[in-house]
This record gives structure tokens, sequence and C-alpha cells, in this order.
């Protein structure tokens, strides 16, 4: 039994990874200017065919994809983590106001203070994804039945829309901000270089180590508050680190390429999937790493689409990443029994 459930594990993670390698090299090749694979490969060796290729490689194709893959990864362990803290498998920075609040605290940034660069405003991203998720958070307690799953969605819906309005009634005062702003709320890897991937880095790893340190106490905080207080876990301390991990990982990816919706709320689902599939079960050293995993071939794909749909122009991925999630919402929705708020 014990050496299926290894097999089966090996097989699937030798699998993402396969697919994220096929992805990037795909993410790499395809465009405006597709590039044949070959090319691709004596690009990465160091014999580019052309000035032209090998500037398109590496000043446009690879930063981008590098930075699908790791604000991807950020965004799909801060959508598990959520749902881990908050016991709610309707969580997702995106659903709860976690995005909208880094994306308001930033257009105030640029739009009314003046912050111009990337280290000055992704500290106001911070500090609006930790206020929306407060926020959210004491208007889903309010009423006798405290803060169920449904009432929680709903309160992040009516945060982010309030948010949105607020976003917008900033960037409509200046009209190189408005556009600006459409293209970069839509969730988008485009027109992004290393620099802004290193500025943000040093908080996408903190934000993961902080993450993955608190994985055993999930697995005690899914058995209940009063179970996982008698084994030991100090729950305070326990929903501060997280809460700091999903702030660092939302805050950081917004700030660099805008909010995607639903990306954190589809993957970790998946993931649960394939863990019940090789095994695992809910064990969240195993969930964390896999929707970090898998979070990014969503992205990635959805980033691959939307530039070969209507080349030479592009969709943001952040819109198709939001059409293949709003069923997968509504569906979610539907089975958590909507009537019974």
């Amino acid at each position: 039994m014990a050496s299926g459930r290894r097999l089966r594990t090996t097989v699937l993670v030798a699998l993402i990874v396969a697919l994220l390698a096929v992805l990037s090299l795909l993410s790499v090749a395809l465009g405006a200017l597709s590039v044949p694979p070959d090319q691709v490969v004596r690009a990465v060796l160091g014999h580019p065919p052309s000035r032209l290729v090998d500037n398109v490689i590496w000043s446009v194709r690879v930063p981008r994809t590098l930075l699908g893959l790791t604000t991807g990864a950020a965004l799909g362990m801060a959508g598990a983590l959520m749902q881990a803290l908050t016991r709610n498998p309707l969580a997702d920075p995106g659903i709860l106001g976690v995005s909208a609040g880094a994306s308001f605290a930033i257009v105030l940034a640029v739009g009314v203070l003046g912050f111009g660069s990337l280290y000055g405003y992704v500290w106001f991203a911070f500090a609006g994804a930790l206020a929306a998720s407060v926020l959210v958070f004491f208007l889903g307690r309010l009423g006798r039945s405290g803060a169920t799953p449904v009432k929680l969605a709903i309160s992040g819906v009516a945060v982010t829309a309030m948010l949105s309005s607020l976003t917008s009634a900033v960037v409509l005062t200046d009209q190189d901000a408005l556009d600006r702003f459409r293209f970069w709320s839509a969730g988008t890897l485009a027109d992004r270089d290393s620099g802004d991937l290193m500025r943000i880095l040093p908080f996408l790893a903190v934000g993961a180590v902080l993450a993955l340190s608190c994985a055993p106490a999930l697995n005690s905080l899914a058995l209940g508050d009063d179970v996982a207080a008698s084994l030991g876990r100090r729950l305070g301390l326990v929903r501060l680190q997280g809460v700091a991990a999903v702030v660092l990982l939302t805050g950081a990816s917004v700030a660099v390429i805008g909010p995607v919706v639903f990306l954190g709320l589809v993957v970790p689902h998946i993931a649960r999937v394939l863990a019940q599939y090789a095994g695992i079960g809910p064990d969240h050293r195993w969930l964390l790493p896999m929707s970090a995993a898998l979070a990014p071939v969503l992205l990635l794909s959805a980033d691959i689409l939307g530039r070969m749909v209507v080349r030479p122009s592009e969709i943001q991925a952040g819109v198709l990443v939001a059409f293949l999630g709003g069923p997968f919402f509504i569906a979610l929705v539907r089975r958590r029994k909507l009537a019974e708020v």
C-alpha cells in the first residue's frame, strides 16, 4: 500500500514538473513573433540564430515566463492558505477582497501620492491587502451564525465592489492613469522585465517560507480550534503567521501583474483531488506546494492562449483565468447551499 502511494505521488510530481517545463518552453516560443523550439534551445544555450530572436527571448519572453511561474505559485499558495485558515472552500485573494485592497492602495499611492517606483508602492499593496482582509472578516462575523463560508464570500464580493468603485473614482481623474490602470487591472504578465521580478522576489520568498512553515499547524486547525489548541497549537500565532504570508504573497504579486481573480480559488481544489488520487489526503504539507506548482500551469496556459487567439494583439491572462474560474465559483456556491445563509 505504501509503495503504491509512493509510486502514484512520484508519477504525479513528475507529470506536474513535465507540464511546467512544456508550458515554459511554449511561453518563451509563442507570441506575436513565434520562435521554433530548436531556436529557443539554441538561444538558451548561448547560440541564438539572430540578434532579434535573442532580444525577444531574453528581454521579453524569459522574464514574462519567470514572472508567471513565481506570481502564479504565490497566488496559488495564498488561496490554499486562505481556505485552510478560514476553513472556507470559497476563499481566494480575489474573492475575499485582498487583491482589491492591494489594488486600491496601489492606485492611491501612484495616482494621488505620486509614488512611481515598485519599492515605493508595494508597501501600500501590503497595507491595502491587510486592511481589506480585516474588513471582510469583520463583516463576515456579523450576525448570529458567525463567519460562515458563504457570508465571508458575500462580504468579500461587497468589499471588492466598494474598493473597485473607489479605485475607478481615483483613476478617472487622470486619463494617463486610467489607460495604464485598465491594462494592469485585467491581470497581465506583459510589459514586465527581470528587474520587476527581482524586486518582488524577496517578499514572495518570505511569504512562501511563512506559509510552508505553518502547514503542520493547518492540519491541526482543520480538526477544529478546540482540537488544535489541545494539540498545543497557538491559534493566534498560527493565524497571524498565515495572514502575514497571504499579505506578502498577494500584495507583491498584485503590485506587478495586477489582480488575477479565481486563480487561488480553483487551484487548491484541483490539488486536493490530485492529492486524494495519490493517497496523500488533506495534508497541507503537500497541498501548499502542490497548489504552488499547479497555479503557474493555469496562469501560463491562460497567458499563452491570450497571446495566440488574437495575434498579434493579446488578451490579458487575468481575463481568461476569470472566464474559467467564474463557473467554478458558481458551482461551489451552489454546493454550499446559498439558501442556508
